[in-house]
């Protein structure tokens, strides 16, 4: 019944008073979702991979408004020095064995807790939103270009974010949707990116143009990440109408330019994870 739980906070009168928390909460990781404007009032959601609720009885007051789990909280805690919050507890290690610092940002106090984890308990490979001295490669749609550039806004701006510089990245202009999958396996076969990002927008018409094209773009795509073995991130509108376009391009559902590029990043340093684990588990057999 429930689909997610959202703790309305309100960090000032203006929207740039939100800005220091959005920014070092996109750094983090959280994809952008819905936004709203009712006259001087606005609204900004952030969304993370999962979330929950938790109740404490303790004769003290929590020190934080919202406590954040994180898989890295030296990488974390490098985020949040590098956008020169305020700390308001170093980070260190708890009684029970978990890193955790504090910050306040906007006027709101946020805790970052990496827990700490039982013999014998994992959660598997996984990626991080860390792309230092990795390289991408973007292929982005010229048609439909008032929507593919915002995409590509965002995909840039979640690369950044995630400590890629800019001459690790390579922007590469197609025509049309069509041409993605080519162009973005030429790139993959050059073995000098860790991911592609595609983006592109397809609006449907009155014709079965949009089914075919939208269909061999995906086909295509997916057989090149598979075939390459170099992961590449979905960024390509399929929308019904332009105003769906428009909400996924930074209004009301974020952006999914954005999205692809955290995705792109996460899938790369991914691949890394599951290389070394492998040539760690052969060496182990010897």
């Amino acid at each position: 019944m429930i689909r997610s739980i959202v703790f309305p906070r309100r960090l000032g009168k203006y929207l740039v008073d939100l800005q220091p928390a959005l920014d070092l909460f996109r750094a983090l990781g959280f994809a952008p979702g819905n936004e709203w404007h009712e006259g001087p009032n606005h609204g900004i959601e952030l969304l993370a991979p999962s979330g929950g609720v938790e109740f404490i009885a303790a004769s003290d007051t929590p020190s934080v408004d919202v406590m954040v789990s994180v898989s890295d909280a030296d990488a974390a805690w490098a985020i949040a020095k590098k956008r020169n919050v305020k700390i308001q507890k170093e980070i260190g290690d708890t009684p029970y064995g978990a890193r955790l610092f504090e910050v306040e940002v906007s006027g709101l106090r946020i805790g970052f807790l990496a827990s700490a984890k039982k013999p014998g308990d994992s959660h598997g490979l996984e990626g991080k939103f860390d792309g230092r001295g990795k390289r991408f490669a973007l292929v982005v749609s010229r048609f439909n270009s008032f929507i593919t550039e915002r995409l590509l806004d965002g995909a840039l701006q979640a690369l950044r974010q995630c400590g890629i510089s800019e001459s690790h990245i390579t922007i590469a202009h197609v025509p049309g949707a069509f041409e993605i999958p080519s162009t973005a396996r030429q790139l993959a076969e050059t073995r000098k990116y860790n991911a592609i990002i595609c983006l592109g927008c397809l609006l449907r018409g009155g014709t079965l143009h949009y089914e075919v094209i939208a269909n061999e773009v995906t086909r295509g795509v997916g057989q090149s990440a598979q075939e390459t073995g170099v992961p590449h991130a979905f960024g390509v509108l399929t929308c019904d109408t332009l105003q769906q376009a428009i909400d996924r391009a930074g209004l009301k559902a974020g952006n999914k330019g954005f999205e692809a590029g955290l995705a792109a990043v996460e899938m790369a340093s991914l691949r890394t994870a599951v290389a070394n684990f492998a040539g760690t588990a052969m060496d182990g057999s010897r």
